[in-house]
């Protein structure tokens, strides 16, 4: 949908003239889960992390189970995880124990 001269997607463009601005610092999950729905009562401005935790990538089922991403231990205590420098969070045992079959493998 065009507004003047800048392009900008319809459902952002329908919550703006219908409900309101959507501050800079968040975008809209469809709460419907429809990416094509325009709807202002499914669209609820969030933040990314909250967008995307909602959402069914990978990552966030892992996060919202409790469990490690290879089913194994339990993930809801933040010190049996570890975050890697780019924000990424992986599980404590299993990297320990990659890092011992590892080791063994090719020191010992």
């Amino acid at each position: 949908m065009s507004l003047g001269s800048t392009t900008q997607a319809a459902h952002r463009a329908f919550y703006e003239a219908l409900v309101g601005t959507i501050p800079s610092e968040l975008e809209l999950d469809h709460l419907c889960r429809v990416r094509a729905c325009v709807n202002p009562d499914h669209l609820e401005p969030v933040t990314r992390q909250t967008n995307v935790l909602r959402g069914f990538s990978p990552a966030a089922i892992v996060r919202r189970s409790g469990i490690c991403q290879n089913g194994l231990h339990d993930i809801t205590d933040e010190a049996a995880v570890k975050v890697r420098k780019n924000g990424t969070r992986y599980c404590r045992e299993c990297a320990n124990a990659t890092w011992r079959r590892w080791y063994k493998r090719h020191k010992g």
